[in-house]
């Protein structure tokens, strides 16, 4: 079986983990609900909030799918399972246990619900009065962690079919749509169901339980990023040769979103239209991002390795150091470039020096933030 390593995809997963970041130094500013919020909101941040919002987690969810086609082509089903859990499972413990509990600290600060230090706070608060928001006990950010885990886990027996029948009729029937230009997008149409019938119904809590359209759709991307990489050569093909058409399309249905309403009242759409196109518009951005990055990033370099490890601990990290910023940063008066600047910087900065003098070195505190020990150790 061809696993060749695809330098685009880890090139791609630096960058939209990196825009991720950015996405929630953004939600400081802008007038959605938020952990923690600036003394004065922008109005207009929302724009390119939403623009990024429509694609950045679906997005996500392919790429860790096209990921796992390469994890568990190397390992047994039994194999990749203890291998997520040790990739996924122990860090998003760690991260319940000694990340998250200082982003619900100094929320708590911030709304008058507690008023000593942290060590007062933890342990005997952080863990208190049940499930956050009412209560302390929460993963916060790691819900994509954990979810992670979930699909990863469920889906291992139709994994290890699929790669054990390459002729199935899933897989012939999906490499079929590439023969035409269009064809890939029929993918959207079990997405346009769910945003229609599930989105509207079930709003995204990330509480795993009565989350359905979360947990159906993200799994749906989940599944399809696998299934893409069965296509082998004509996925890769398609894409890049059609990655024109994906972003005109991705364009205009942004361009109709904007005309169904939005400024208004978010991006929680009401009425079929809105969320049909909702759907073509994620699933057509993906494929442009997709193809865009086929073209043009498919190369090793020793920087993107290094990013490519620093990933995944960067994500654990970076939203406490971004609360525990914008905790100190909130009354300040300064403009708005200049407090997001120092914010993003900041916490890119703080996240690097953590990984670099704390994490990276350590073999033992490795495995806490999902990078595997050095050889050796």
């Amino acid at each position: 079986m061809n696993t060749t390593r695809r330098y685009d995809l880890d090139a791609l997963r630096v960058i939209v983990f990196g825009l991720l970041i950015l996405y929630h130094v953004g939600m400081f500013f802008v007038p959605w609900d938020f952990h923690l919020k600036n003394s004065v909101t922008c109005e207009w941040l929302k724009y390119p909030m939403f623009f990024l919002n429509q694609w950045r987690l679906p997005l996500l969810f392919v790429i860790s799918g096209m990921g796992t086609f390469y994890n568990i082509s190397k390992r047994s089903g039994g194999g990749f399972a203890n291998e997520r859990l040790l990739r996924l499972f122990i860090p998003f413990v760690f991260g319940m246990l000694f990340i998250v509990p200082p982003q619900v600290y100094v929320e708590r600060l911030d709304k008058g619900q507690f008023a000593g230090g942290y060590f007062e706070y933890f342990p005997s608060m952080a863990f208190a009065n049940g499930p956050y928001p009412e209560g302390n006990i929460s993963y916060h950010h790691l819900w994509f962690v954990f979810y992670l885990l979930i699909f990863s886990l469920a889906l291992i027996p139709i994994f290890r079919y699929l790669l054990k029948h390459p002729q199935t009729w899933i897989i012939r029937k999906t490499k079929s749509l590439t023969a035409g230009k269009f064809g890939l997008f029929a993918l959207s149409l079990p997405l346009i169901f769910c945003y229609i019938f599930l989105k509207p119904r079930f709003p995204s809590t990330h509480a795993l339980i009565g989350d359905w359209f979360n947990l159906v759709s993200f799994c749906t991307l989940f599944f399809y990023g696998f299934l893409l990489m069965t296509l082998k050569d004509a996925l890769w093909e398609n894409i890049a040769q059609n990655r024109r058409i994906y972003l005109i399309a991705g364009s205009i249905t942004f361009a109709l979103l904007m005309l169904l309403g939005f400024g208004v009242g978010g991006f929680h759409y009401k009425g079929e239209l809105s969320n049909a196109v909702l759907a073509i518009n994620a699933w057509a951005w993906i494929l442009a991002i997709i193809g865009y990055a086929a073209a043009y990033l498919n190369k090793p370099s020793r920087a993107l390795s290094y990013a490519n490890e620093a990933v995944y601990p960067f994500y654990i990290l970076h939203q406490t150091i971004i609360l525990i910023l914008c905790y100190y940063l909130k009354n300040v008066e300064m403009s708005f470039f200049a407090k997001f600047s120092i914010i993003a910087v900041g916490t890119f900065g703080i996240s690097w020096l953590i990984y670099e003098f704390g994490i990276r070195r350590y073999s033992w505190i490795r495995p806490l933030f999902g990078m595997k020990r050095k050889r050796g150790k």
